[in-house]
């Protein structure tokens, strides 16, 4: 009976050991980027770090990576600038990338009569766009090698409609049905596509969101868990998808909402 215990539990840790492979962190800098990217490398993965703001030397994602004794690469490219997207997408499929997990993102908040052409555009480009192009530039080279995860970023909006952010829920959506159309193609020649949908995050960008009590308390009031996810939630997420343990996950939608949606 013991044997059979610590077997179980050898086989466990080794399932979510990430021990000698690369995993590139899009949006890394900050939030739910930051948490992803530190919680990678503490199982065991060296991390290249995508920020339009990233800076190339001390950072606390930087720290956060080398404190776990992983190596840390900071990358910085703006992914509403198509030909940044290009170079970074060309940069990565040079490299030997295990983990692709495309997080970053932006949104625009007006109401659609008043959403602009621009707004709608920058949203799609570094929303859905580049998690395209990063895809498939750095998937082809997974398949090559018959094996890689990639982790998008999709959002609650990935299945409701959302008030005042029409084009952040367009690219969402349709980083749901990439996900799902890249898993149909790809699962059976060892490449992984999955994403996680967050819920409700306390991080600097809903600041302003938790300051306002009565609307803070409103949003508690429809999680069933009762509270604000944390950036550590997310990542822990992404890592059993980035893990042995998701070899047989494909094309999932993964929300991690303390129960939002099922309410």
């Amino acid at each position: 009976m013991s044997n059979t215990g610590t077997f179980v539990s050898t086989t466990l840790v080794d399932l979510f050991s990430l021990d000698g492979e690369l995993a590139v962190v899009t949006g890394a800098n900050q939030g739910i980027g930051l948490a992803m990217a530190t919680t990678l490398a503490r199982a065991g993965a060296d991390v290249v770090g995508v920020s339009n703001s990233m800076p190339t030397g001390p950072s606390e994602v930087r720290s956060a990576v080398e404190e776990a004794g992983r190596t840390f690469t900071p990358l910085r490219a703006d992914f509403a600038d198509r030909d940044a997207v290009a170079a970074l997408a060309a940069d990565l499929a040079a490299r030997e990338v295990d983990i692709l997990v495309n997080n970053g993102g932006t949104i625009r908040r007006t109401p659609a009569t008043l959403h602009s052409d621009a707004d709608f555009d920058v949203v799609m480009d570094i929303n859905l766009r580049a998690t395209w192009v990063l895809s498939r530039e750095v998937g082809r080279t997974m398949l090559e090698r018959g094996h890689g995860k990639i982790i998008n970023t999709a959002s609650m909006l990935s299945f409701q409609g959302g008030i005042n952010v029409p084009g952040y829920t367009a690219s969402k959506s349709a980083v749901a049905g990439l996900t799902k159309a890249l898993a149909n193609e790809w699962a059976g020649r060892g490449v992984n596509v999955n994403a996680v949908a967050p819920g409700y995050v306390a991080t600097a960008n809903t600041a302003d969101l938790r300051a306002d009590a009565d609307r803070s308390q409103g949003i508690i009031d429809r999680i069933p868990a009762g509270r604000w996810a944390l950036p550590t939630d997310i990542a822990g997420a992404v890592l059993f998808l980035a893990s042995r343990a998701a070899d047989y996950v494909n094309g999932v939608v993964l929300p991690v909402d303390g129960g939002w949606l099922a309410r």
